[in-house]
């Protein structure tokens, strides 16, 4: 059966009875249909004095065309945790219609570890991204508005760095010009639309932790230049209220469940290539206080969205991430072996490709988290390939588990619920505590060149002469500031004791 098919097959609950599962009343929700309901931050509120959960981040090698299988080994250890006995739930990022309607398709699971409802999940869901994407355009409505009766900032036109939204693969849209016809319509100017992930307003949504706080976050945005070469912010223009208006009932985490009926929240949605690749602060605080034990994913491969996560997402939200599982496949080793016939035995290419998990294992330990490889394993691999990659990871003295979760659901991720029940037990018991690659007082350019030699393997950096003019517009920006961004941020680190410089405050 495909995907769709065992989705539509499966006996959900209501979402009340999973709202109750993990101790919620009929107020601390609204249902959205029979499946799907908004939980309230008062949730938050209430339990925050209450002890966070086990953190378990989920990342993979490198994607390839075959695919890894993240969201699905993400949903599958959820399941095969509740199975078990343990509470648990997943936290995981909401899918844009354009992987959805591309190449990548979905972001709900796969096999027998989907979230359903799978298809109103994938779609428009609870309208999240639509409410973003209307969010980040009436932001530039406002600065064409703003220009056309008078410009009192006195914009450069040429210098907007605030593009347009769609949540499309809409290739035609990237680069066009706007403004045409008589002057009622505005300036004629080059103009861009991105994906609504990509948008800075989907960023800070997944960091913020009120509806305040994201008001407060939306007026720092810097849209433009004006022609003097200064950086303008939406605060500006007096409108990062109705903004924040339009997200009101966005901010709230969405609640559904998967299908062996453990609980999910799925909210956010930020590219990992663009910004960092999380599901949001608020979701991932929510089930730490709700479960004693979280899974969550960031985007793309470990070098990307996991490094994202650890020195963006960790940091900033206190978070205290107990294990790192990392998600890798036959065939996926396979194709960076070279190999093209990924359904025929080949331990040599796979061989060959364990230098790409030998990496992304290398560049996890960096931070002081115990790390866990699941073997999502796919009919076509054979037990000989799968002796290779285990024999490989015994030399590097790091947990391996083999993942039947597509197959059988939770009951095939018994073996990495082992794993990683060991994992997060030798790191209670390590002196060695999580800390972040770098710290906050370096440079943005120290802070690059960390990343690219530390978890990329780069020599070092070349900057171009427009990266270098950013770096000084932002250091300036930085000074003219009565208190400093840097004083704020360490400010911010203070107040939660959380890492300041690597060490616990």
């Amino acid at each position: 059966m495909t995907d769709i098919e065992i989705a539509q097959k499966a006996k959900l609950k209501k979402i009340s009875e999973i709202a109750q599962s993990i101790g919620l009343c009929e107020d601390d929700y609204e249902p959205y249909g029979k499946y799907k309901a908004k939980v309230s931050l008062d949730v938050l509120k209430r339990n925050a004095n209450k002890k966070d959960g086990k953190l378990i981040l989920m990342t993979a090698v490198t994607p390839t065309p075959p695919g890894e299988g993240k969201s699905t080994v993400t949903v599958g250890l959820t399941q095969a945790l509740n199975k078990l006995g343990y509470k648990s739930i997943a936290a995981l990022r909401e899918p844009s219609l354009g992987p959805v309607f591309g190449m990548k398709g979905g972001a709900a699971g796969g096999g027998m570890s989907q979230v359903v409802p799978m298809e109103e999940i994938n779609l428009h869901f609870t309208g999240d991204i639509h409410a973003i994407g209307a969010a980040h355009n009436l932001i530039s409505a406002c600065i064409d508005n703003h220009i056309h009766f008078g410009n009192e900032l006195d914009i450069d036109v040429n210098n907007i760095t605030f593009k347009r939204v769609v949540d499309m693969n809409d290739r035609n849209l990237r680069n066009i010009v706007i403004g045409l016809g008589p002057k009622v319509n505005g300036i004629p100017r080059e103009n861009s639309f991105q994906i609504t992930v990509a948008s800075e307003i989907m960023a800070i949504f997944c960091l913020a932790d009120s509806i305040i706080d994201l008001k407060n976050r939306i007026g720092e945005i810097v849209f433009a230049y004006n022609r003097k070469g200064e950086m303008l912010k939406v605060k500006q223009l007096n409108i990062q209220g109705a903004v924040a208006a339009l997200l009101k009932d966005a901010i709230k985490p969405n609640l559904v469940q998967t299908l062996e009926n453990t609980p999910v929240f799925i909210h956010g949605g930020p590219f990992a290539n663009i910004a960092h690749g999380c599901n949001s602060l608020i979701a991932t605080k929510m089930a730490l206080k709700l479960s004693d034990y979280v899974v969550t994913e960031a985007g793309f491969a470990a070098d990307l969205g996991a490094e994202k996560f650890l020195d963006i997402k960790a940091r900033f939200g206190n978070l205290e991430p107990n294990v790192i599982v990392i998600v890798a496949t036959v065939r996926a080793l396979k194709h960076h072996g070279g190999d093209k016939d990924l359904k025929t035995e080949n331990c040599e290419t796979l061989a060959k490709g364990l230098e790409n998990l030998e990496k992304h294992i290398e560049s996890m330990q960096k931070y002081n988290i115990p790390v866990v490889v699941a073997i999502n394993k796919f009919i076509t691999d054979t037990d000989a390939e799968i002796k290779v990659i285990k024999d490989f990871c015994k030399k590097q003295n790091v947990e391996v588990a083999l993942c039947e979760i597509w197959e059988k659901g939770g009951e095939g991720g018994k073996e990495l619920v082992e794993k990683v029940m060991d994992a997060i037990k030798k790191n209670e018991n390590s002196s060695k505590k999580y800390a972040p690659l770098y710290n906050l007082d370096l440079t943005i350019q120290e802070k690059i060149e960390k990343i690219a030699k530390e978890i990329y393997g780069a020599d070092g950096v070349n900057f171009s002469a427009k990266a270098k003019k950013i770096f000084k517009n932002i250091w300036k920006m930085v000074m003219t500031n009565s208190q400093s961004v840097f004083q704020k941020l360490k400010n911010h680190f203070l107040t939660t004791q959380t890492y300041w410089d690597g060490k616990r405050i």
